[in-house]
């Protein structure tokens, strides 16, 4: 059984659907990408599982517990957390404050504590008295990944983890992804960089326009492949 499986997903904003019908599965341990145009519907996705957008019940499952309709609170607590696409950190509050909020969702003991989540990001414990936003863009992206983290999530759901940085500053965030999953945490990757999602994923699905355009592994797949997936 998949660790988390969406089955024929929607979403509306309002009276405007934003995903039809979307069929994926991500296994323990295992990195999926979702890739796809602007406005294809990745973010959304991310929302939809995250419980910011309510559907049916049984439109998402963790470990077979029906959670479509389920709070975004809870959800969290059931062990998934959301990586926001612009980060969200508490702009009144340092570093650290922002880091122990996540850990205050779910009462586990490990392996996620904030002296882990200095070792996987060392300029955090250097910024952890600073405030939010002083902080560079890529040190506050991996506040971001690192309060998600505290929760100690069995799925972290990354939205647009690279957009907006250097690709100096990419290459460190992604360099932690293999020590996310060596931990057992199973990740969606939501990301414009196709690169970056061929590299870091196990399989990656394109979205276009509110459907799954195309799904498999990143070798199997030509890039004319990911073109017609990508524009039709």
């Amino acid at each position: 059984m998949p660790l988390l499986r969406t089955q024929k997903l929607t979403a509306f904003y309002g009276d405007f659907q934003a995903l039809y019908g979307i069929d994926t599965s991500l296994e323990a341990s295992e990195t999926i990408a979702i890739i796809g145009a602007n406005g294809a519907g990745k973010s959304t996705f991310l929302k939809a599982i995250a419980g910011l957008i309510e559907g049916p019940a049984d439109s998402v499952l963790l470990d077979g517990l029906p959670i479509g309709a389920k709070r975004a609170a809870d959800i969290v607590r059931l062990g998934v957390a959301l990586v926001p696409e612009g980060r969200r950190l508490f702009p009144s509050l340092t570093v650290e404050e922002n880091l122990l909020i996540g850990g205050h969702s779910r009462k586990l003991a490990a392996p996620w504590t904030l002296d882990r989540v200095y070792a996987l990001f060392p300029v955090l414990k250097e910024r952890r008295s600073s405030a939010a936003p002083l902080l560079s863009g890529g040190q506050q992206q991996m506040a971001a990944i690192g309060r998600a983290l505290m929760s100690n999530p069995r799925v972290l759901l990354c939205d647009e983890i690279s957009l907006g940085l250097a690709p100096i500053v990419i290459a460190d965030i992604y360099a932690a992804l293999p020590q996310i999953k060596a931990e057992g945490t199973s990740v969606v990757l939501v990301e414009q960089d196709i690169v970056q999602a061929m590299k870091a994923a196990d399989r990656v699905y394109c979205f276009q326009e509110g459907r799954v355009s195309l799904e498999g592994r990143p070798r199997a797949l030509s890039r004319d492949q990911i073109h017609r997936a990508y524009f039709g």
